[in-house]
C-alpha cells in the first residue's frame, strides 16, 4: 500500500470517462480529465504569432462557437491533436465542454434578481476545426478512415430542409411513471432504449413490462440538424467516370450557411448510419456519411482571396504586367495549338479576365462578365477554343447542346427517395458560379431550352417557382458558345439573318459574336496545312514538351485567378466621353444601313452592346492590372467588338452592293428565264428550275443570286424547307 500517504489528491475516473483512451487501454497516457484540463489550458493560454490571445478573445466575442486550427493544437500539444484526429468523436464534446466552462470564467458576474451577484448563464458552445493539410478524394475515404477527421472538397448540389434532432430524449415508463433521459448519438444515430425499467416493485404491485418506455418529445432536448449533398469538384473526376456524391450531416450553427452551388472545403467526422429500418437481412451494412465539424466556403467573394499566391508569385504577376507586349503575349497563350484567329483568341482573353461588377445604390446589379458566341463553318477550331477554356478558366463547366436540357442547364427540383421531401439540384450554370460556362452546339438545343439561359446571362440568376419551392439562385458565369449556321456552312448568298437562326433576343445578349468563316486561298491553307502537319508530326517530341505546356497553363490560370481577385478597374473621363462618341456613331451607321437595304441589321446593335464595351474595355485594363481603363483600352476594346458583332451585322449579301455590271446583267437574265419558266401563282422545285436553267449555260450561283433577290423583293416565296418554289403575283 505504499504511495498512498504522500498527501496527493486521488481521484477515480467515473463512470461518464470510461476508463482510458477509446481502445479500452486502462493504462492510455492521456485520460479524459487530463484531456479537459488541457483543453481549457489551449484557449485561454494559446499564443498567436503577435502575442495576443486569440481563442480567448474570439469566445468572449461569439459565445456560441469558435474556429479552432489543428495546426494551432498541434503547437500546444501534439499528443492532443493526435488524439483529436484519431476518435474525434470522443474527444470533441469534451473540448465543447471545455470551451464553455473556459467561457463561464471569462465572463463577469451580473447582478441577479435578489440583487446578488451571481455567476452568468453560459449555453453550449459549438467548436468548428479548421486545417490546411491537403483534401483527401472523395474515392479514396474507405474502411480504414471510419470514426477519424476527414478533409474533402467538392461542391454542394442539394440541401434538405432543416429538421429536429434530439441530443437527450426523456423517457417515460408506463406503469410505474418514473423518468430517465437518454442521450442520443450526435449526427444522424439514434438514442439506445433499454429494454427495462429498474423501479423495483413493491409487495402486491405488479413488475413493469418489457420495452415500458414512451419518450416524451416535449421534455426533450433539440438541435437543428440539416443534411447536404456533396459532389466531387469536376476537375477531379476521372475520365470516363461519374462523379461520386458524399452526404454530409450538419447541426446547430453551421446549419443554413450553405446554399446549392457552392465549392465547400469540409473537415468532419467519416461514420456511418443505419440507411432504413426495412432492409432486413443486411444488419452489418451500413450507409457512410461525414458528421461536419467545419466547413470553409472555398470562393467567397473575393475568389479564393488574394491570401493564397505567394509573395514570389504576385511579384513575378506585377512584373509580366508592367511588360510592353503583356495583352499579345496572353493572347499568344491562348490556344497555342491552334493556327491564326488573332481576334478570337484576344476575345476569349477578355472572356477569361471578365469585366468589373458593380452595385448601384438602389441595389440594381450590373454584370461583369463577357459573353462571347463563334457562329461558323465545321472545322474551324470552335470546339477546341472551347475545351480550352474548360481547362484554363479557374471553374468551368462544359455542355453540349442536344445534350443539355433546360433543368440540366439551371436547376432541377428533385424529390429525396428517403424523406419524399423536394429539394434543390443546381444545374450547369450554378455549378460554374463565378467561371465559364461552354456551350457547344448551340444552334442544336430545343428553343424552349435556350430560353432557360436568357436570365443567367443578363440578370445573372436563375429564378425557380416549381414542386412548392420559390427561390432565386445565384449564376455570375460567363457564357461561351460555339454554333453553326442554319444549313451547316456560312453561306455568303444569303442575308446575315438567312444564316444566323438565333433570336434577336439571345443574340443582343452576347458581347461579341464572331463568324468563323473557312475561307479557300492558296497562301493561307498552305500554311494551315504544315501547320498541322507539324502538330501532328511532332506528337512524341510534344510530349517531352507537354509538362511546360501545363505548366504556361498553370501560370495562365494563376493568373487569371490573381488579376480577377486584385483588380477591380473603372473608365477615366476621357475614355467615357470618346464612348459615347463611338456609340452615337455607330446607331448612326446601322440607322443608314437599314434605310438603305430597307430592312433591319440581324444583329442589333443596343445599350447592350455599349454596355459590351465597356466590359471589354475593363478586362482590357484587368489584363495590365491597372485600376483605370483608357482611350488606348477603348481603342482595342471597339476594334474587337468591329471586327466581330458589327461585322457579322453586315455580312452576308447585301441587295445590289459590290455587283460588277457584268454580273449584275446576268442576274437580270436569269430573273427573266426564271418568270417565263413560272407563272404566277405555279409552283416548281428548286433543283429542278436549277438544273433546267444551268443546261441553258447559266451559272449556277447566279440563279441562286437571282432567286434571293425576288425573294427579297417578294415575287418568290419558298414552301416545303425550301424545297418548293412559288411565284407570287
Amino acid at each position: 500500500m505504499s504511495g498512498w500517504d504522500e498527501g496527493a489528491v486521488f481521484y477515480s475516473d467515473q463512470a461518464q470517462f470510461p476508463r482510458g483512451g477509446p481502445g479500452g487501454d486502462p493504462a492510455a497516457d492521456l485520460s479524459r480529465h487530463s484531456a479537459l484540463r488541457k483543453f481549457k489550458e489551449f484557449l485561454r493560454g494559446f499564443t498567436g504569432p503577435t502575442g495576443d490571445f486569440p481563442y480567448r478573445e474570439s469566445l468572449v466575442h461569439n459565445r456560441d462557437h469558435v474556429t479552432v486550427a489543428i495546426e494551432d493544437l498541434d503547437a500546444f500539444d501534439a499528443e492532443l491533436s493526435d488524439k483529436i484526429r484519431k476518435s474525434p468523436a470522443d474527444y470533441l464534446p469534451l473540448f465543447e465542454t471545455a470551451a464553455a466552462e473556459v467561457l463561464a470564467s471569462l465572463r463577469s458576474k451580473v447582478a441577479g434578481e435578489t440583487g446578488e451577484m451571481e455567476e452568468p448563464v453560459t449555453g453550449d458552445v459549438q467548436i468548428f476545426l479548421s486545417s490546411k493539410e491537403n483534401c483527401l478524394s472523395m474515392r479514396s475515404i474507405g474502411a480504414d478512415y471510419m470514426s477519424k477527421l476527414v478533409k474533402i472538397a467538392g461542391i454542394a448540389i442539394a440541401a434538405s430542409r432543416v429538421k429536429a434532432k434530439a441530443t437527450h430524449v426523456t423517457l417515460l415508463c408506463k406503469n410505474c411513471r418514473s423518468v430517465r433521459t437518454v442521450s442520443c448519438r450526435p449526427g444522424l444515430g439514434g438514442a439506445i432504449v433499454p429494454r427495462s425499467c429498474d423501479h423495483v416493485p413493491q409487495p402486491g404491485e405488479e413488475p413493469c413490462p418489457l420495452d415500458p418506455w414512451i419518450p416524451v418529445p416535449d421534455k426533450s432536448k433539440y438541435v437543428d440538424l440539416q443534411t447536404l449533398k456533396l459532389q466531387e469538384n469536376p476537375e477531379d473526376v476521372p475520365t470516363g467516370e461519374l462523379p461520386r456524391n458524399m452526404l454530409l450531416s450538419v447541426d446547430r450553427h453551421l446549419v443554413q450557411t450553405i446554399v446549392p452551388g457552392t465549392r465547400l472545403t469540409v473537415v468532419g467526422i467519416y461514420s456511418v448510419y443505419q440507411a432504413s429500418a426495412n432492409q432486413k437481412g443486411a444488419v452489418g451494412v451500413k450507409q457512410p456519411y461525414i458528421r461536419v465539424v467545419g466547413l470553409e466556403q472555398s470562393r467567397d467573394n473575393n475568389s479564393n482571396g488574394p491570401s493564397n499566391f505567394t509573395l514570389d508569385e504576385e511579384v513575378e504577376f506585377k512584373e509580366f504586367a508592367q511588360r510592353p507586349d503583356a495583352y499579345a503575349k496572353l493572347c499568344s497563350m491562348i490556344g497555342p495549338s491552334i493556327y491564326g484567329h488573332s481576334d478570337v483568341k484576344k476575345a476569349i482573353a477578355c472572356l477569361l479576365f471578365g469585366g468589373s461588377k458593380k452595385r448601384l445604390p438602389d441595389g440594381v446589379r450590373l454584370r461583369g462578365d463577357i459573353h462571347v458566341l463563334l457562329l461558323g463553318d465545321p472545322s474551324t477550331a470552335k470546339s477546341q477554343f472551347l475545351k480550352f477554356v474548360e481547362k484554363t478558366a479557374p471553374i468551368a463547366v462544359y455542355t453540349s447542346g442536344k445534350g443539355s436540357s433546360a433543368a440540366g442547364l439551371t436547376a432541377s427540383v428533385t424529390r429525396d427517395s428517403s424523406s419524399r421531401e423536394f429539394y434543390l439540384e443546381g444545374g450547369a450554370m450554378v455549378l460554374a458560379d463565378g467561371g465559364v460556362v461552354c456551350i457547344d452546339e448551340f444552334d442544336k438545343m430545343r428553343p424552349e431550352d435556350r430560353v432557360a439561359i436568357h436570365e443567367a446571362m443578363e440578370q445573372q440568376t436563375i429564378s425557380i417557382a416549381k414542386a412548392g419551392i420559390t427561390t432565386v439562385l445565384n449564376s455570375r458565369t460567363s457564357v461561351l458558345a460555339a454554333a453553326n449556321p442554319i444549313s451547316g456552312r456560312y453561306d455568303d448568298l444569303k442575308t446575315a439573318q438567312d444564316n444566323i437562326d438565333l433570336q434577336t433576343t439571345i443574340l443582343s445578349r452576347f458581347d461579341l459574336i464572331f463568324i468563323v468563316k473557312d475561307i479557300r486561298m492558296y497562301d493561307q491553307d498552305k500554311r494551315i496545312a504544315s501547320h498541322i502537319i507539324k502538330v501532328h508530326a511532332s506528337g512524341a517530341a510534344a510530349s517531352s514538351k507537354n509538362t511546360e505546356a501545363s505548366e504556361g497553363e498553370n501560370w495562365l490560370k494563376r493568373y487569371i485567378e490573381y488579376c480577377r481577385a486584385t483588380c477591380k478597374p473603372r473608365l477615366s473621363e476621357k475614355a467615357a466621353e470618346m464612348l459615347q462618341n463611338k456609340y452615337v456613331e455607330i446607331r448612326q451607321k446601322m440607322r443608314q444601313q437599314a434605310h438603305e437595304t430597307g430592312r433591319a441589321a440581324a444583329i442589333p446593335i443596343t445599350v447592350r452592346q455599349l454596355e459590351a464595351i465597356i466590359r471589354l474595355s475593363e478586362s482590357l485594363a484587368k489584363m495590365r492590372l491597372t485600376s483605370v481603363a483608357t482611350p488606348e483600352h477603348v481603342e482595342e476594346a471597339f476594334r474587337l467588338f468591329n471586327v466581330s458583332t458589327v461585322d457579322a451585322a453586315r455580312s452576308g449579301i447585301n441587295e445590289h452592293l459590290n455587283l460588277s455590271p457584268e454580273i449584275a446583267n446576268e442576274i437580270k437574265q436569269a430573273e427573266a428565264q426564271i418568270k417565263r419558266r413560272m407563272g404566277i401563282g405555279s409552283h416548281i422545285s428548286e433543283r429542278r428550275l436549277i438544273d433546267e436553267l444551268t443546261r441553258m449555260g447559266m451559272n449556277e450561283s447566279i440563279i441562286r443570286r437571282a432567286l434571293l433577290i425576288m425573294h427579297q423583293r417578294d415575287e418568290v416565296e419558298y414552301k416545303r424547307e425550301r424545297h418548293v418554289i412559288v411565284r407570287k403575283a
